[in-house]
């Protein structure tokens, strides 16, 4: 590698390094090409729904009230700014990842070491590596040995080696005995190490790439809104238009046809539609943030609620992330713990400080654990008393130290069991037999050492030590001593959760398959199979669908973060709702385009927070189950108003009808400017409240949505327009003709102003504008639930909705009493008997739909998926 990179172990000249860095470029990962600013905001401006919003301003404008089209048009600019500020959070993740390296290195350069930015670090320069550094680039070891920290880049929970002089037989970069990546930390030994790749070519510049390469995809709720955008246009711009020669058939000049068609139309657009939907996901947003998760896209709550699969990290995600003590075994051939000599070893064979936190976590949980068995040791003491320290060696696998004892110094060992094993006086059949143990913890996932020491005092003379192949042999045995990352207290609880509701939960790690996949059982995961990440890369993408296809949940280990992503894109094919949770670099490729992006936020690095649309601040598993409720709640809410706000196109639709299809001989029930006091005045509060309804009982029982389910069903529709909409027309019709035939009217008779008859027509449009705000209550209160009863849920648990009920009476009252509200709207007080006959019709109304909800429940339960298989622990 020398030889290939034209350099040698005393580095390069610093004319060299220049012109290598003039070539090579600076050692960051690249950043992606910046999107035009005015481009995102235009996309926002042109979402079919934001069209339809502007077109509603224009012809508001057209009909003569451009107060109106003024306000529509202030609703798009605020949906649009918010909607592109809430953008502009995303594809920060290749700057965190610039961020993650240390800001200078030490080389050789003209053959002195010296401390350069690690930004001008080129391929050839010779690093010098030692415990507390991080790695800057992607080098080569040239002579010494390393334990790294690599798992921000593999996920590995265990500290790996790395030895200049080890045979590399790996079958990826990412194991190989002798590379180090920029990014990790060095935890103990040291080396020096030749530069490979800097840069964009480096791993973590790999990472880059893949995590700024792909778009991020609409959610389910935009991918919908756009769809109802489309049929509410539809819908509208249909009835508008098949007015205009209705109207003239009825007797209407063409331009009057046009005039009132533009109203139709204008009243049929919900203008609070779009800020519905976006307070309601703001709602969702606050609600998450009050359970210990930061949302940093409004769509990644509802996207959450609709997950069907669940692809977890291991360390720091089920895991706490610190290693612990969990598995401890005497020397002798039953299970009896070991000895005081053991956990004394413990404390005394190690170089880590508690008390500060500093040093291997491996060796801090093997000092935890030897001070929960009373053999704590200050680590000032232990090293002040130390005769002779033997660090840890990646070719002997074990360190030792010789410190004094009772009857002179003793030699305390701790290593790889094999290699203290070797070392050790034991018979044959005791060998086999704690062989034997070494293979069960192992087979458990527990990373296990052997304990040791050596003791006749006479053979360690304090001032002339042996040599550490005479002092590390004829050992004695203590015992073994198993560690694992724990799971989380709460992790069990949540994965039951995910299951109940239908979710299936896969774990995709950097790890070993044997300790990834005995966390996943513990926690309840149902490892079914076990992949290693390699098989994972030789499978195609048809043969990688099948075999997620297959029932079962699946642990994946050391998976490189391109499997993340293909495992993501296999499991989307088929329809799949994924949400891929993670904490390291490696995971910042999935996590940004997975459906939604799960990262920590206490252990998590940066670059993942940056990367994923969902931040933890807890590092709480229970907290994503937290969330699929909450985005579930927010999706159903969405449907409730969208009922609500249905509900009464109807009863403001039939009175056109009834005067076209008349052919005049019936006038015109409501005008224009009183529906338009309907839709921006008594209906947008209710709307707005229901976004902020608590859950329906039952809400994690469902399974989750099939991917593309419509917002609107065919259910919601019933409800709306086959139910409550025919129920609440009828009222209000019926209600305006009572009024007009107590008056003395009869078909034909004019009513416009002049005639004797126009003050009982203007209460009679003022009693169908009554009718339909009242058939509102009752509709606000009926699609408050799906299936369940008002009952259940309670008359008062939504105080919002009274509140906005109360406001919406409130405005109607001043609409129809109010002389300046008669005269811009041509209302007039109707007679008292009208407001006697208001009374029953929300009772009407809600009870129509809940005779319908009872009859559904009668049939039996919503049907439900059935819980994937699980693994008992």
């Amino acid at each position: 590698m020398l030889r290939d990179l034209r350099s040698g172990p005393a580095g390069l000249s610093g004319r060299d390094a220049a012109r290598r860095l003039a070539r090579f470029g600076p050692n960051t990962p690249a950043r992606a090409g910046s999107r035009s600013t005015w481009r995102a905001l235009r996309r926002q401006l042109t979402h079919p729904l934001a069209v339809l919003l502007l077109v509603a301003a224009a012809l508001a404008v057209a009909a003569g009230t451009a107060q109106l089209g003024t306000a529509i048009l202030v609703v798009v600019v605020l949906n649009a700014g918010f909607a592109f500020l809430q953008e502009r959070h995303a594809g920060r993740a290749v700057e965190a990842l610039g961020r993650y390296l240390p800001p200078h290195a030490r080389v050789r350069r003209d053959g002195t070491v010296r401390s350069v930015p690690a930004a001008e670090l080129v391929p050839g320069d010779v690093l010098l590596l030692a415990e507390g550094d991080r790695v800057p680039a992607d080098a080569r070891l040239l002579s010494g040995g390393l334990q790294v920290d690599a798992s921000a880049l593999t996920g590995e929970s265990v500290p790996v080696v790395r030895d200049a002089s080890a045979p590399d037989t790996a079958a990826s970069a990412l194991d190989s005995p002798v590379l180090v990546f920029s990014g990790t930390g060095c935890v103990a030994g040291a080396a020096e190490a030749v530069v490979h790749a800097t840069g964009a070519h480096t791993e973590i510049g790999r990472i880059a790439a893949l995590a700024g390469t792909r778009p991020t995809d609409e959610s389910p709720l935009e991918r919908q809104v756009r769809r109802v955008a489309r049929l509410i246009a539809a819908v509208a711009v249909g009835v508008g238009v098949a007015f205009v020669p209705l109207g003239v058939v009825a007797g209407l000049s063409l331009t009057e046809a046009l005039v009132l068609a533009v109203g139709l139309i204008v009243a049929n657009v919900p203008e609070g539609l779009l800020p519905t939907i976006t307070l309601a996901l703001a709602v969702g947003v606050r609600a998450m943030a009050d359970r210990g998760a930061l949302v940093k896209r409004l769509s990644a709550v509802e996207t959450l609620g609709s997950t069907t699969v669940i692809c977890t990290d291991k360390t720091g995600t089920l895991t706490t992330g610190t290693m612990r003590v969990v598995d401890v075994r005497g020397p002798g051939p039953t299970s009896a713990p070991p000895g005081p000599a053991f956990w004394t070893t413990l404390a005394r064979c190690s170089t880590a400080d508690p008390r500060t936190g500093a040093g291997d976590p491996t060796e801090l949980a093997l000092l935890e654990g030897a001070a929960a068995a009373g053999a704590g040791v200050d680590a000032g003491v232990r090293d002040a008393e130390r005769l002779v320290l033997h660090a840890f060696d990646p070719h002997r696998m074990l360190m030792s130290t010789l410190d004094p004892g009772p009857d002179g110094p003793v030699l305390h060992v701790k290593g790889a069991p094999g290699p203290v094993l070797a070392r050790c006086v034991l018979p044959a059949d005791r060998r086999a037999a704690v062989e034997e143990a070494v293979a069960a913890m192992a087979g458990r996932g527990l990373r296990v050492l052997a304990v040791a020491r050596r003791d006749p005092a006479a053979a360690y003379p304090a001032a002339d030590p042996p040599a550490r192949d005479v002092a590390e042999s004829g050992l004695t045995l203590l015992g073994l001593v198993g560690l694992l990352d724990p799971p989380r207290p709460e992790a069990p609880a949540a994965v039951a959760s995910c299951h109940h509701a239908g979710i299936r939960v896969h774990v995709v790690s950097g790890d070993d398959g044997r300790t990834a996949a005995e966390i996943a059982r513990r926690v309840g995961i149902g490892a079914d199979r076990v992949v290693d990440g390699p098989v994972l890369d030789a499978m195609t993408e048809p043969e990688l669908e099948r075999f997620f296809a297959a029932s079962g949940e699946v642990v994946v280990a050391r998976a490189a973060p391109e499997a993340k992503l293909r495992i993501a894109d296999a499991l989307r094919a088929r329809g799949e709702v994924v949400a891929m949770t993670g904490d390291g670099v490696n995971d910042a490729p999935a996590l940004r385009h997975a459906d939604i992006g799960v990262a920590m936020g206490r252990s998590g690095t940066e670059v993942a927070r940056e990367a994923a649309t969902l931040v933890l601040t807890d590092d709480d598993f229970a907290t994503v189950v937290a969330g699929v409720e909450e985005g579930r709640r927010v999706y159903d809410n969405v449907r409730k108003f969208v009922v609500y706000i249905f509900g009464h196109l109807l009863p403001e639709l039939v009175p056109f009808l009834a005067f076209a299809l008349s052919g005049g001989l019936v006038p015109l029930p409501i005008g224009v400017l009183q529906i338009l006091a309907i839709d921006l005045g008594t209906d947008l509060l209710p709307a707005l409240a229901l976004s902020r309804e608590p859950a329906e009982p039952g809400l994690m029982d469902r399974p989750p949505r099939p991917r593309r389910e419509n917002v609107i069903t065919g259910e919601m529709l019933l409800r709306a327009w086959g139910l409550m909409g025919p129920v609440a027309a009828v009222l209000a019709t019926g209600l305006f003709l009572a009024v007009l035939v107590r008056g003395g009217w009869t078909p034909g008779a004019a009513t416009g102003p002049g005639s004797p008859l126009h003050t009982t027509y203007r209460q009679a449009t003022t009693a169908t504008f009554a009718a339909i705000v009242a058939c509102q209550v009752g509709t606000a209160f009926a699609a408050r639930t799906r299936r369940a009863s008002l009952r259940s849920v309670g008359i008062t648990t939504n105080r919002l909705l009274l509140g906005a009920l109360a406001a919406e009476l409130a405005f109607a009252a001043a609409a129809i009493f109010l002389p300046v509200a008669n005269s811009l709207l041509g209302t007039t007080p109707p007679p008292a008997w009208v407001f006697a006959c208001l009374l029953p019709m929300p009772l009407l109304v809600w009870g129509t739909d809940e005779a319908y909800r009872a009859v559904r429940r009668a049939r039996g339960p919503a049907a439900r998926h059935p819980a994937p298989p699980v693994a008992g622990p």
